[in-house]
């Protein structure tokens, strides 16, 4: 055959030494190179078998992997943009992750719910850098193609994940203080007795405490903008003036 029997073959001890050598290369890189994550397997909560999806997802595993990301000049995307309902950030980013890493953590560890055989689009990566979540838009387990017959790596492309109040139950601090401060669940503040049952009302219904708040954005500084108003060189459009100065001294 052209190629090096010694490399190629897929067969033979020397083929096996080599494939491990260059996967042990690529993982130590990783380690060197790479950021601190972790992995969240989604879980489908009443799935729609028509058109195999949930509503409720949750997310009650994580498991820490080193990924390297491809672009060093940071996320990739249209990044912060302005459209007509405010101020939307649009970033991405491509994760690299060695398969050993991923067979040794999750496939083999993980519960029987998060064995899988490759990252699935969906599932969510947290970035500790930036304290990010990121949702797996594609999974690409081919690229590089085959280098001495063995792949190596998944290259994960990936988009900011808009959060909306799924459950984040994983037990590491960081990601779930993410549901503690974001989530709009009315039922994750239903009051509770002193033995964690629920207090309910004649007609069933459970009651909702006083930390419930549907607004979890910063208030509008419309004072602010009344004050602005009053500067020196401002128009002046209030109602006693629409056109503005025109014609004034």
């Amino acid at each position: 055959m052209p190629t090096n029997n010694f490399f190629q073959s897929g067969t033979g001890i020397g083929t096996t030494n080599e494939q491990r050598l260059i996967e042990d290369l690529i993982i130590e890189s990783l380690k060197i190179y790479g950021h601190d994550t972790f992995y969240l397997p989604r879980t489908m909560v009443n799935k729609d078998t028509v058109f195999d999806e949930s509503q409720l997802t949750s997310f009650t595993e994580a498991y820490p992997l080193e990924m390297y990301l491809e672009n060093v000049q940071g996320f990739e995307g249209q990044g912060d943009i302005f459209t007509r309902f405010g101020m939307e950030v649009r970033d991405q980013a491509t994760f690299i992750l060695a398969k050993r890493r991923w067979e040794d953590m999750v496939t083999r560890q993980g519960p029987t719910v998060a064995r899988k055989a490759r990252p699935v689009e969906g599932d969510l990566i947290y970035f500790s850098r930036t304290k990010s979540l990121f949702e797996i838009k594609y999974v690409d387990f081919q690229n590089p193609f085959y280098q001495a017959n063995q792949i190596y790596v998944f290259r994960l492309t990936c988009e900011l994940f808009e959060y909306s109040s799924e459950d984040l139950d994983t037990g590491i601090a960081e990601i779930d203080a993410i549901e503690t401060k974001y989530s709009q669940d009315m039922l994750e503040y239903q009051f509770k007795l002193e033995d964690n049952g629920l207090f309910l009302k004649e007609d069933g219904g459970s009651l909702i405490t006083e930390a419930y708040s549907t607004s979890v954005s910063e208030p509008i500084d419309n004072a602010d903008f009344d004050n602005l108003l009053s500067v020196e060189g401002i128009l002046d459009f209030s109602e006693t003036n629409p056109f503005g100065e025109i014609g004034g001294s």
